[in-house]
């Protein structure tokens, strides 16, 4: 089994106080830390010994227990009936080897690493040695003085990287460091003064799994049958998993010959690849939540039941598959009462009226019946139950969550969908749930948001056209909706693409004779200057339009790229044009004097018009070609591409030429490329259209610009 290291507390009985280190693991425990190591530096083995025994019985299996170097405490604990799952061990302390000899394959063992020799180290060991490591200090902590150099994140995310085993992030780590350790490889947070110094250690742990879950696509398993006409079963519950936003995993209890038209066959594995199926999944991923379906006998049932016990999932959802929508009881008696047993292992449970009158013994025949024997089994099992009011008559179908023990009845009222495609509801509902939980919603939340997708997708089941029966809700009608089908292309794939698309544009301005007279040096110099005086004025205008696109930037980098470009061809640009025109002074007067010609006017409207919008990503998009299509041409004809002579010192322009080389201005124009297609790659297809046509018209616009200087327009 792999460990689930997601929120792990290491006891530290000065920072628990007078609450002390039992009653502080308990409420974090309640809170849902998964992995608790007892530390106690100053403690005997025998207190370190009666200590585990007394944790074992508070943690009551909802949590890993281990123990910090006491190799031989662990073992008396075991001894005297206490569940120790493990030690954790220091670099100094004994020998991993023999922990494992004397603790066994199935024991969870840790050690401490936080350089690459310490990395090494693990590599030399025999595999299946150590399970994990826990790699800090992430910062300087007083929990421990003697600690070696902070790693901080980047330090740990290398580490982590090189890592052969999960690794926890320890020491200093503080709850805002959820984000971004998990996006660094980290398997787990684990803490000390955050949990044991916290004035409520169960409110503390919940916010702490709350970020930590809604960092990442939650892992669900669904334990089902399988429905070979994908509506219902663990085809269901995998469309119904991705759809919610999580990596869905099957188990299969069972296979059926079925349509939706009804069951003709079913098929269930012996006992033993289902426990194989459950152990090759928990021996190699960690489980954030686990939907059962399914379940066709007692020794199903059992073997799943046992695999709970074990690997101890944190969030369980219960779709008690009992009664079918004849009527018929799906199970016989000894599986019934093997499914009561299972009750104890689950967080919710999803049952039908049918299932729901079964579990109790209770008649259920209207709304208030339903919620009263909800009530009666919540209290019996200690589970929330969520009453779904679907095969009620009328037209408003209520659900209702019920928990007794927490005080907890919400009510979510509805109208009843008109609809015949409600093929495997019950399966989907449940494994959006589990989903939902699993993201960090609370279970009022989670119901909330599983229904409100679910209906979504009851709305739109008809439109799948599947079957003769009753059809399958549409699962993802909602994601193709909002999301469309368009493959969100990767940046480097983008920006190949867009540079093809004006192939064309850019094999037309290689021809122009404006470009191959300032390569070949017969440009006559009038020609010129009306090409530099037009720039001019393009680039007092396209510095606005830069700034404006400062001033729309998402982020502080991109704000201060685009405001100094915006400097740069106010300062840098239009000084290098005056020095031509105005040789001898008179700054702007000079500068600016040229009538601005059609081909101007048409580029800077364009540029405006779509500045002056307000999209950002489509400004951006037309301003790149000025970037791009300038560096491409001008890097080409400094280094002689156009025509050799364009190397020669005694070439008309080699001033104006060698501006081209400029590496700071190629530089500017790949962070430029960067960022446009960044922002084409996170939009939606709509988004990409409108972007790409403003690159395109900017591109046009640029190839009109450099035509215009061959025959200019007569100016006054």
């Amino acid at each position: 089994m792999i460990a689930d290291l997601s929120l792990y507390l290491v006891t530290d009985p000065d920072l628990c106080g007078a609450r002390g280190v039992v009653e502080t693991v308990r409420q974090a425990v309640d809170g849902g830390v998964r992995i608790v190591q007892l530390r106690d530096k100053a403690a005997t083995d025998a207190d370190t010994t009666a200590l585990l025994i007394e944790l074992s019985r508070v943690i009551d299996g909802r949590a890993l227990l281990v123990v910090n170097d006491r190799l031989d405490a662990a073992l008396a604990a075991r001894e005297q009936g206490a569940r120790v799952d493990g030690v954790h061990l220091g670099q100094g302390d004994a020998s991993v080897l023999r922990a494992r000899e004397v603790l066994g394959p199935d024991a969870i063992i840790g050690l401490t690493a936080n350089t690459p020799e310490h990395l090494q180290g693990v590599l030399a060991l025999p595999e299946g040695t150590v399970d994990y490591l826990g790699v800090g200090v992430i910062r300087p902590t007083a929990t421990k003085p003697d600690h070696p150099p902070a790693l901080g994140i980047d330090g740990f995310e290398a580490l982590a990287a090189a890592s052969p085993v999960p690794c926890a992030a320890i020491g200093g780590v503080r709850i805002d460091d959820t984000e971004a350790l998990r996006a660094a490889g980290a398997a787990g947070l684990a803490v000390v003064s955050a949990l044991c110094a916290a004035d409520d250690p169960a409110a503390t742990a919940q916010e702490f799994v709350h970020r930590w879950r809604g960092a990442g696509a939650p892992r669900v398993l669904s334990i089902a049958g399988s429905d070979p006409s994908g509506g219902a079963g663990i085809q269901a519950d995998l469309k119904s998993i991705a759809a919610n936003g999580g990596y869905g995993m099957a188990v299969l209890t069972a296979l059926t010959a079925q349509n939706t038209c009804g069951v003709r066959a079913v098929h269930v594995p012996p006992p033993e690849f289902l426990r194989a199926q459950l152990d090759a999944i928990s021996d190699d991923i960690v489980v954030d939540a686990v939907k059962i379906g399914m379940l066709a006998d007692a020794d199903v049932i059992r073997t799943v039941a046992d695999w709970l016990d074990e690997v101890r999932p944190p969030i369980v959802v219960l779709d008690p598959v009992m009664v079918a929508t004849s009527g018929d009881r799906l199970l016989d008696p000894d599986a019934e009462s093997a499914l009561l047993g299972l009750l104890g292992h689950a967080d919710i449970v999803t049952p039908n009226l049918a299932e729901l009158a079964v579990l109790t013994g209770q008649d259920v025949d209207d709304w208030e019946a339903a919620l009263a024997a909800a009530d009666v089994l919540s209290e019996r099992f200690g589970v929330a139950v969520l009453v779904k009011g679907g095969h009620l008559d009328g037209d408003e179908v209520p659900d209702a969550l019920v928990d007794s023990a927490g005080g907890l009845r919400h009510g979510y009222p509805g109208a009843r969908i008109a609809t015949a495609h409600t093929h495997g509801t019950g399966c989907s509902l449940s494994s959006a749930l589990a989903t939902q939980l699993a993201r960090g919603l609370t279970p009022v939340e989670a119901v909330a948001a599983a229904r409100a997708w679910l209906r979504e997708s009851l709305r739109a089941g008809g439109a799948l056209q599947v079957g003769q029966g009753r059809g399958p809700v549409s699962h993802l009608a909602g994601l193709w909706r909002r999301g469309g089908l368009d493959t969100a292309a990767a940046a480097e794939e983008i920006r190949e693409d867009w540079w093809e698309r004006i192939a064309s544009v850019r094999a037309d301005i290689d021809e122009l004779p404006f470009i191959t007279a300032l390569a070949d040096g017969t440009l006559a110099r009038d020609l010129f200057l009306f090409y530099l005086g037009q720039d001019a004025l393009y680039l007092r205008d396209y510095a606005r339009v830069l700034a404006e696109a400062a001033r729309l930037a998402p982020t502080s980098h991109e704000q201060a790229f685009w405001a100094h470009s915006a400097h740069g061809a106010i300062v840098g640009e239009l000084e290098l044009h005056a020095s031509w025109l105005a040789p001898a002074g008179g700054g702007d007067a000079r500068t600016f004097a040229a009538t601005p010609a059609p081909a101007t006017v048409a580029y800077l409207d364009h540029l405006r018009s779509v500045a002056f919008g307000g999209d950002y990503d489509e400004l951006i998009a037309a301003l790149l070609p000025c970037f791009w299509l300038y560096t491409d041409l001008g890097g080409r004809l400094h280094a002689g591409e156009l025509d050799a002579f364009a190397r020669d010192p005694r070439h008309p322009y080699a001033s104006w030429l060698e501006t081209y080389a400029d590496p700071a201005f190629a530089a500017a124009t790949e962070e430029a490329i960067d960022h446009v297609m960044a922002a084409a790659h996170r939009t939606d297809a709509a988004g990409r259209q409108r972007m790409l046509r403003a690159f395109t018209v900017s591109s046009e616009h640029e190839r009109a610009f450099f035509a215009a200087a061959e025959s200019p327009a007569p100016t006054t």
